[in-house]
């Protein structure tokens, strides 16, 4: 099954635009290879609204966000993860609104590959937010679906008024999504995945990237996807002992060079899985630099 990719998104930057009648975006000037077109921050509500992924430590960002909030209260900053192109401007928007942040927790040992945007060590939220918590402002409520996988503190939300998930870095139009050890496990995301067909969703918005407006289709293609490569590995290794960049290079034709080393943490990420249920093993814990063996 193909990824029914979405890559377009019609948008400015530094400008607060309407994506639903309950939902503004307004999109970060940090384009890259792990964030499409920016960051998208998310306001949902008029009058008291919910910021979601206040985004990057960027000036022209955080004043176009609160320049497009004048005279509205904010009552929630929420983030859906601790990478540092999702949750630093929380700290400035929440100095210059009095808003408290929410979020699943701070970020988790370890950072993942340095080719990724790294942990945001700095930010805790002042109110944690777990599976099944909602907050709620006047004519909307956004409930917590907690999503592990790509961290081990993601989380999507969903605005019940709209039947819409905001799904940060868990599902995207336009990629797949990093599983970078030891934060991110392959195991954790898989059940993620399978979690949201259980749902009724008709609209998902990504923190990267456009809408997806078909979003069972999209998430089944992506766990296909992801079957597909576990199976390619385990091919790769019954050929003899491998390493990661050797499993890459045969795997990964035409990748970005830019993007190398994300692939090889996913692979690892595979990896971490099959030692654990002895489809692979190595002669120590597995790592980027460990031979595998089938």
């Amino acid at each position: 099954m193909a990824i029914p990719w979405v890559k377009d998104l019609d948008f400015e930057y530094a400008v607060v635009q309407t994506v639903s009648p309950l939902i503004r975006r307004v999109v970060a000037r940090n384009p890259g290879p792990f964030t499409a077109q920016g960051t998208g921050t998310y306001i949902v509500g008029h009058g008291q609204v919910a910021v979601i992924d206040p985004g990057p430590l960027l000036a022209e960002h955080i004043e176009a966000l609160l320049s497009g909030l004048r005279g509205e209260t904010v009552t929630h900053l929420l983030v859906t993860h601790t990478h540092r192109d999702h949750s630093p401007a929380a700290a400035p928007v929440k100095q210059a609104t009095g808003a408290s942040t929410y979020g699943y927790g701070p970020h988790a040992a370890g950072i993942g590959p340095a080719s990724e945007e790294g942990g945001d060590q700095d930010f805790s939220p002042d109110q944690r937010i777990i599976e099944g918590e909602s907050v709620s402002g006047k004519g909307w409520r956004l409930n917590a679906v907690h999503t592990p996988g790509h961290t081990s503190n993601h989380l999507c939300y969903a605005l019940e008024e709209e039947k819409i998930l905001f799904t940060g870095d868990h599902v995207m139009g336009w990629s797949t999504t990093i599983v970078a050890p030891p934060d991110g496990n392959m195991t954790d995301y898989m059940h993620s995945l399978e979690r949201l067909l259980e749902r009724e969703d008709t609209l998902y918005l990504p923190t990267h990237g456009p809408g997806i407006t078909d979003p069972h289709t999209h998430v089944r293609a992506l766990i296909a996807h992801r079957q597909k490569r576990h199976d390619a590995i385990l091919r790769a290794l019954a050929d003899g002992s491998r390493t990661i960049p050797e499993i890459v290079k045969e795997l990964y034709v035409g990748l970005d060079p830019r993007l190398r080393v994300a692939a090889g943490y996913s692979v690892l990420a595979h990896l971490v899985e099959m030692v654990r249920t002895g489809e692979a093993s190595t002669d120590g814990p597995p790592s980027i630099e460990a031979i595998y063996h089938r």
